[in-house]
């Protein structure tokens, strides 16, 4: 077995230097593939179990298509430090079917994989944890039962993020953690299932999409029997180019100086070349050629012995090669830089900023606001009612939650989002944007709880569409609804006052408010709409009584 090592120093916070050996393990015949990062030092680390420093450990879990990877880091002085790394190789994609369920044995070696990792996030606080999952679980079969198993064997939420929100993480981690000059640059981010192109300058990507082309997908659509000829990479490349081909002109209206591929397709190929004296570094053209020429020489998957191919990345080397081939054609690149940072770097830095003064989900929100025309000050009105219920009941009812008081926070603010469209209806139409919308900073099941709060805050409480949630946010979804729903009531004349009028009491099914004196006789439209609300409320098993 081949080891490579890899030494750097640093500072610690007490000023003795620490060397961090990074082992990359080859896998075995039948082992997955690890990569884990050990620290070194002559004081001993402070034990796990050490509060204050586990207050400063963040983990990001990325489930990609092709591989499941995991950080853990420390957050000190605006910079992570790497406790941790481990990758394995699961292809989830490749164990869907084309109805998109997943098979036994995928599945049985993904919720394995997530045991090991579940192990190591034991101890970190749980708000300090993110995993996301994209392409193959955006496309898995909501109903199969896998995210329920593969949650539970984590021991977190998984977060299933849309393409585009994919890409402006995976471009957040490359800005903020490489060494790269507030230049415009190119982003190109091959996964298992999906490609991901962003364009921006310094920290802010001004143009990002998500294509349904990926290496593992593209691998088994053409070289599933590993045979590798001239016309079947002209075949994935051209399929390659059909996918890419419709963003192409949008991405040459940004401009950029610099190129920068990421994640392990353009990590394994840029590898190859390197060891075979293509490359001196990155990516090139002509060293693109030179190993396709190989490839082609070679015949079969089987008889291609290149230095710097490994096991685990030689079944989808040819898909990955013709998606790199056809993005250097159609973007007239020559040269590419090759960055370490990827999707989970930027998990990392976007999960620390939602601590920030400004979290990117507010700036989401209020961007939202302002382009659909939404009556802010009213808005703000509502929200700050529904707050103040949700504190004096998020206990009794098993709802205290960030999440939960954030999206409560936002569907609020944005209820009234479905007016720019049409009156009739208006938060049916409102949920149908939010659901559909690209919202920077939010996971689908995010923006599906936040759609159907919109949905349910006015009129004939909808169900089904709370039933078909995750199991463990039905519950809790409902009981927010029912806030919301109340705070928007009370706020129905659109007057700045009547929030501070009421308290609320709760009791399993039962629900009570209590008014100020003789407040209900000075709005008897409210005390109507509460009469209403009553009948609406008993359809789904609740009793609401006011006085």
């Amino acid at each position: 077995m081949n080891w490579l090592y890899t030494m750097r120093k640093r500072r610690s916070l007490a000023g003795k230097t620490v060397l961090h050996k990074k082992i990359f393990m080859p896998d075995s015949e039948n082992a997955p593939t690890s990569s884990v990062d050990v620290s070194a030092t002559a004081d001993s680390r402070p034990p796990i179990t050490d509060i204050r420093f586990l207050e400063n450990c963040y983990a990001a879990v990325d489930l990609g298509s092709n591989s499941f990877h995991m950080v853990i880091s420390q957050y000190q002085h605006g910079e992570f430090i790497v406790l941790d790394r481990q990758r394995e190789v699961v292809r989830l994609a490749g164990g869907l079917d084309r109805r998109n369920h997943l098979d036994q044995e995928t599945s049985a070696r993904a919720l394995l994989c997530l045991e090991r990792f579940g192990q190591l996030l034991r101890d970190i606080p749980a708000n300090n944890v993110r995993a996301v999952g994209t392409n193959a679980l955006r496309r898995l079969q909501a109903k199969s039962g896998f995210m329920t198993q593969a949650e539970r064997a984590l021991g977190h939420s998984i977060e299933i993020i849309a393409g585009r929100e994919e890409a402006r993480l995976v471009y957040l981690g490359v800005s903020k953690w490489a060494a790269y000059e507030d230049e415009a640059r190119l982003v190109i981010d091959i996964g298992g299932g999906s490609t991901e192109i962003i364009a921006g300058k310094g920290d802010v990507a001004h143009c990002r999409e998500s294509l349904e082309v990926g290496c593992v997908v593209l691998s088994n659509q053409i070289f599933a029997d590993g045979t590798l000829t001239e016309k079947r990479f002209d075949k994935a490349k051209l399929v390659a180019k059909l996918a890419i081909q419709p963003v192409v002109s949008q991405f040459r209206l940004q401009g950029w100086s610099q190129a920068i591929g990421c994640s392990g397709t353009m990590k394994a190929i840029a590898n190859v070349l390197i060891a075979n004296g293509w490359s001196k570094d990155g990516l090139h053209s002509d060293g693109l050629n030179q190993l396709l020429a190989q490839a082609i020489e070679a015949g079969h998957i089987d008889n291609l012995k290149l230095v710097g191919l490994t096991r685990d990345r030689t079944p989808v080397f040819a898909g990955g090669l013709s998606i790199i081939l056809a993005l250097f054609e159609l973007f007239e690149i020559k040269e590419m830089s090759v960055s370490d940072i990827a999707l989970r770097e930027g998990v990392l830095y976007d999960l620390v900023g939602r601590d920030a003064p400004q979290d990117v989900r507010d700036t989401t929100v209020n961007a939202m606001l302002l382009k659909w025309n939404v009556d802010a000050v009213h808005g703000e009105r509502v929200q700050d009612t529904a707050l103040k219920m949700y504190r004096q009941v998020a206990s009794v009812w098993d709802i205290q939650d960030h999440l939960f008081e954030d999206i409560l926070g936002w569907s609020a603010q944005l209820h009234e989002v479905g007016l720019s469209v049409s009156h009739d209806g208006y938060n049916k139409h409102g949920a149908y944007l939010v659901g559909k919308a690209d919202m920077a900073g939010f996971a689908r099941r995010d923006q599906l709880l936040l759609a159907a709060l919109i949905s349910g805050h006015r009129r004939k409480f909808p169900l089904g569409l709370f039933e078909d949630l995750p199991s463990t946010l039905v519950t809790p979804a409902k009981r927010i609804a029912v806030i919301l729903r109340l705070a928007v009531l009370i706020h129905r004349g659109r007057v700045s006052h009547g929030g501070d009028e009421v308290s609320i009491e709760v009791d399993g099914r039962n629900i009570s408010l209590r008014f100020a004196e003789g407040w209900l006789d000075q709005n008897p439209l409210t005390e109507a709409d509460l009469k209403q609300e009553y009948s609406w409320l008993k359809q789904i098993g609740l009793k609401l009584s006011f006085k």
